[in-house]
């Protein structure tokens, strides 16, 4: 069966829209919009406003909806919102300044020619504009110049004379007027000099001297520069010459020499970027005598009193004429120069950024040479244009209430305050009050509304703030009307009465005809609120609420049913689980049928959200009146209340069951180190949770800058249980730097560990290990090395760590024992004249530290170093190989100390010198070497020694070689070939080799095949030879003419083409040559195609 409620909520929907149609028709207004509406008023426009809207008491209200209206499928709900949303868009309301005109500065050189000065507002209806310049309004009408685009203002053909000065836009509707900011409209120009001839300035040597730049008209800041003799030679500022930036004149302190010449003042304007030469200046040198040494005199200065806005850069300008060239210095009276200055241009400039108001002050300059010193003063004084602390809202009242606003703003020096309304001031007269930024109106009237603006200004700016005052007046509507309420059997119920209504309505109930009189169990609330005590299905019925004011009334009914409560049953109601495991709590309702019952899961209070947390909860519907929360692979953070609210639109009821998980135990609390030796630390902790299992052991851990992070150490006693709360970690390095840590575990797992300990050193003890890897050898001679690996700084055990170096020769008693200091070293050279090479030793080496000596390391043999070698190699012999080769050889020395570990080979023509001449290592202990890239015709000389580690041994007697005369130049030429089959016959011109080149010997034939490595080489004395070709291909065939110089230039190449498995008839051959002309390029390919009878 269908819920007999299903056609109340289609008559709710019903009624509702009816309601809302009503509603819309009904809204509040203004009397000023009451006399001015139109037939076609109904029209909305959607404009939002920005500024905070303020409700008074006696303002409009917005109605709290009953329960059942709340509820997520209620039809009045959305049709409230949505009356709401329409009213917004519809709403009626004054101007609001979006943007204000800003200040202006207009190149007049600008291709342009048109000012706009920007001006928006918003508003419904949409404001109208004007302008006022210097207080005058703009008449566009009488001006062609002028022109209205939206609200900005657009100046054609701007000028000066006419146009500079300050603006001021208003914007207006039917709900008041607003004026924005005043905007200053500057003009940007730079005029050119005067074309008049200046007069040349004379001086003396070591006189000073000023150079005036009187620059033309010009609009706003210009920078100046100067120009020494020609364009663009600038003038360097320097402690002799500086250029003021507020005068543009030039100062020499002290004229030289090198000053003479031609001085051109060069301006530039900051806006427009324009520039423009002065005259010339000539500075000349009198020739009447050198001008003595003076004190100081300073030339341009900073003024007596500077004000700057806060936020912006100072500059000090301070310099002085004088002989020697004066030392400028700053500093500031009774306090100290800002960190944040600088000092500029040799310490003329003092510059001040972002300058605040704790920089004012009076600052000093001091100019000194050895003549004497002089000073000036000038205050600073940081001054702030106005900034809001408070300013005015929008308000909406009932005619009769008091308005008070308050506007503040802060400045140096402190603001003062005027009101305006509707663009025009706003005095203290009859019902309105002014006391600097408080407005008071007693008792406000319809004539009362309207845009105000109160205005914050000192001498250095104006800052307005605007809000609309609006009196309300509208009779009483309900929305929505009618409202049903479900209330619960039992327990209490509101039904509330809160028309819109300006002003305040009087509220009367009825049930039925008769009005209702308060009791004891029906009582009206002084909001207008009607309560039943203790509701029963008796209280059933339509309760009638009526409003009226002097504009009408308006009546709202309740509609009240009573129903059973509903009981909400959770199971189970407390679980225990243990970490990883999954739970499952069932939340089952029992409520009026009629009623739709929705489900909420909490968990500790807190809405649980299935789509961020689904990968532990998840949201089961069972039956309609009955859900399941499943709680899957279980953290500790998932231990506590889990609550199950269910909720109809007539009651709300709450279940809440406990959840318990064990789990591994929490991170110990803090480790303190208690007491610390050489090799042990006592350590002690407070426990952490046990995560409902009991903690078994400690573990304790530790970490040092030579651990390989967290190390678990031994400890005092061992096991450390779990209702032990210190312990001593046992086996430490001593002098190493150790942090602790603790871990618990249970029987469910081991947990997260405690925070590390601050980090303590353990005590210094005598080392205990030795070095490792004793070893030695090598070494000059008469030189004993040894070696060892260091010991590492974790084992060193304390400060002043160092080695014992101990040794005796083999068969001796004393031990000789050596100190060295550095932890590092890995390595100690002994020297001793009177021991031969290959010296056996006994050797040990030990440590020490400031606590005493620690281990030796076994004793090993090391013998002394061999030496470099002593004998130069014996029977070196050279000879000639080809013009760039020559082959040496020789004998090793003999046996004995000071081995040869390889030979360097040094070479050298007849006609250098020994030092520039190459030399050549061989890579072992080979006793032949061939040198290369000689020159050929050559007379070289060669030495040979021997070397080892250790150094160069002594070299051999000089011997000489002589390369041979290069291989001739000229290829064989005029090659000739017989193919007859797979043979070739070849023939060719005989080289003959030139005075300066080795005599020919013969030739050599080289036969290759294409995509072969293979090469076939032939040697023949004569210039013939004959060829086989083994099988089919493309075969490449070169000559070369053979010398004792080595192998001539390569001929042209010859290419023969024969076929795969076909043997050419006795009787086809073919005679082929190369052209003269072509033989660098020569290609001739033969192919034999067999006959058909193959």
């Amino acid at each position: 069966m269908g819920s007999p409620w299903k056609p109340l909520l289609l008559l709710s929907v019903i009624s509702g829209l009816s309601d809302f149609a009503r509603a819309v028709a009904a809204r509040p207004l203004s009397y000023a919009a009451v006399l001015r509406m139109k037939q076609d008023s109904s029209s909305s426009v959607l404009n939002s406003r920005s500024r905070p809207r303020q409700h008074h008491s006696g303002g409009l209200v917005t109605p709290d909806w009953p329960a059942f209206s709340s509820h997520p499928l209620s039809a009045l709900s959305l049709l409230s919102s949505q009356e709401d949303y329409r009213s917004e868009e519809s709403e009626e309301f004054g101007p609001v300044f979006v943007q204000e005109p800003d200040d202006v500065i207009f190149p007049l050189d600008s291709n342009e020619k048109k000012v706009v000065m920007q001006c928006e507002a918003r508003g419904n209806p949409p404001p109208a504009y004007s302008w006022y310049i210097n207080g005058t309004e703009v008449d566009a009408e009488a001006d062609y110049r002028y022109n209205f685009i939206d609200g900005n203002l657009i100046i054609t053909n701007a000028s000066e004379i006419t146009d500079y000065g300050k603006y001021q836009c208003k914007a207006d509707n039917i709900y008041g007027t607003v004026l924005s900011r005043d905007a200053l409209l500057q003009f940007a120009y730079l005029r050119a000099f005067s074309g008049k001839t200046r007069g040349g300035v004379s001086v003396r040597e070591g006189q000073g001297v000023v150079l005036m730049c009187t620059p033309p008209p010009h609009s706003p800041e210009i920078i100046y520069s100067w120009v020494f003799n020609e364009f663009p030679s600038f003038v360097a500022e320097d402690s002799r010459r500086f250029i003021s930036q507020d005068t543009g004149n030039l100062y020499i302190s002290k004229v030289q020499p090198s000053d003479v010449g031609s001085y051109i003042c060069l301006v530039k304007n900051t806006v427009t970027n324009a520039r423009v030469l002065s005259p010339p200046t000539p500075l000349t040198l009198k020739t009447d005598g050198v001008m003595g040494e003076y004190e100081p005199k300073i030339e341009v200065h900073f003024p007596t009193s500077v004000l700057a806005a806060k936020g912006v850069t100072v500059r000090l300008e301070c310099f002085a004429l004088g002989n020697p060239v004066p030392t400028i210095t700053w500093r500031k009276i009774n306090g100290n120069i800002p960190k944040k200055a600088r000092l500029r241009k040799s310490q003329a400039v003092l510059e001040i950024p972002n300058i605040q108001l704790d920089d004012s002050g009076t600052y000093e300059c001091k100019a000194e040479n050895s003549r004497g010193g002089t000073a000036f003063k000038g205050h600073l004084q940081v001054y702030t244009s106005p900034q809001w602390v408070r300013m005015i809202n929008d308000t909406q009242m009932d005619s009769g209430e008091k308005l008070q606003w308050e506007c503040k703003a802060t400045g140096r020096p402190r603001p003062t305050y005027r009101w305006l309304r509707d663009g025009s001031p706003l005095t203290s007269q009859g019902h309105v009050e002014i006391v600097n930024g408080d407005l008071t109106i007693h008792k406000v009237q319809q004539t009362d509304s309207g845009m105000y603006q109160c205005v914050a200004e000192n001498k250095y700016g104006a800052i307005y703030s605007g809000a609309e005052l609006k009196i309300l007046a509208s009779a009483p509507v309900f929305v929505p009307n009618p409202i049903r309420v479900i209330a619960t059997l039992g327990k209490d119920v509101s039904l509330e009465c809160k028309p819109r209504a300006s002003p305040k309505p009087r509220i009367t109930w009825k049930r039925g005809d008769r009005r209702i009189q308060p009791n004891k169990r029906i009582m009206l609330l002084r909001n207008n609120t009607l309560r039943i005590v203790n509701s029963s299905r008796a209280d059933e019925g339509n309760y009638v609420c009526r409003a009226e004011n002097q504009f009408g009334s308006a009546e709202m009914t309740a509609i009240l049913w009573v129903k059973e409560a509903m009981r909400v049953e959770l199971s189970p109601v407390r679980v225990e689980v243990t970490v990883g495991e999954s739970v499952v709590l069932s939340c089952k309702a029992t409520h009026d049928t009629s009623l739709d019952v929705a489900f909420q899961w909490s968990f500790n209070q807190k809405p649980i959200n299935f789509q961020q947390d689904g990968g532990h909860f998840e949201y089961i519907q069972t039956q309609s009146s009955t859900v399941d929360l499943m709680i899957r692979s279980i953290l500790l953070k998932h231990a506590g209340k889990y609550g199950c609210r269910a909720q109809t639109s007539a009651d709300s009821v709450f279940a809440e069951a406990g959840l318990l998980v064990r789990g591994p135990p929490g991170p110990p609390g803090v480790v303190i180190v208690e007491e610390i030796t050489d090799t042990t630390a006592t350590l002690s902790w407070t426990r952490g949770l046990d995560n409902h299992s009991p903690i078994s052991t400690y573990n304790l851990q530790a970490r040092s800058p030579f651990s390989l992070g967290w190390q678990t150490v031994k400890t005092d006693p061992d096991p450390v249980t779990g209702d032990m709360e210190s312990a001593i970690a046992v086996e430490l390095n001593p002098w190493v730097e150790y942090e602790f840590r603790v871990v618990a575990s249970n029987a469910i797992g081991t947990g997260d560990p405690s925070a590390p300990s601050r980090g303590v050193r353990t005590k210094e003890a005598v080392p205990s290990v030795a070095p490792a890897n004793v070893s030695g050898g090598n070494g000059r001679r008469h030189e004993l090395v040894i070696s060892w690996e260091p010991v590492s700084e974790e084992f060193q055990n304390g400060e002043g760590f160092g080695y014992i170096v101990a040794f005796r020769a083999n068969g001796t008693r004393g031990w000789k024992e050596k100190m060295v200091t550095s932890a590092d070293s890995t390595t100690y050279k002994y020297r001793d004249e009177t021991f031969p090479p290959l010296t056996p030793f006994e050797v040990k080496v030990g440590v020490y530290n400031n606590k005493g000596d620690g281990p030796f390391s076994e004793v090993v043999v090391i013998h002394s170093a061999e030496g470099e070698p002593r004998e130069a190699p014996s029977d070196v012999k050279a000879h000639s190989i080809s013009s760039s080769e020559i082959r040496v050889i020789w004998k090793p020395p003999n046996p004995g100390p000071g081995r040869p570990g390889g030979y360097e080979v040094s070479y050298w023509k007849d006609t250098e010198q020994e030092e520039s001449g190459t030399k050549q290592r061989t890579a072992k202990n080979e006793t032949s070497m061939v040198l290369t890239r000689l020159e050929g015709n050559s007379l070289y000389l060669i030495t040979v020694k021997g070397f080892n580690s250790i150094g160069l041994g002594p070299a051999s007697a000089a011997v000489t070689a002589k390369t041979r005369k290069a291989p001739p130049a000229q290829p064989p030429d005029n090659l000739m070939w017989i193919q007859e089959g797979n043979n070739v016959s070849l023939s060719w011109d005989p080289v003959k080799a030139k005075d300066n080149e080795s005599d020919v010997i013969g030739y050599m034939v080289l036969l290759k095949q294409e995509g072969r490595r293979h090469n076939q080489v032939t040697r023949t004395i004569n210039p013939s030879t004959m060829l086989s070709l083994p099988e089919g291909g493309t075969y490449i065939i070169e000559v070369r003419a053979l010398s004792e110089g080595g192998e001539g230039a390569v001929s042209s190449q010859v290419r023969v083409v024969t076929s795969s498995g076909v043997r050419a008839k006795s009787n086809q051959c073919s005679v082929h040559r190369l052209p003269q002309s072509l033989a660098w390029t020569a290609l001739l390919l033969v192919l034999l195609v067999p006959s058909a009878s193959w």
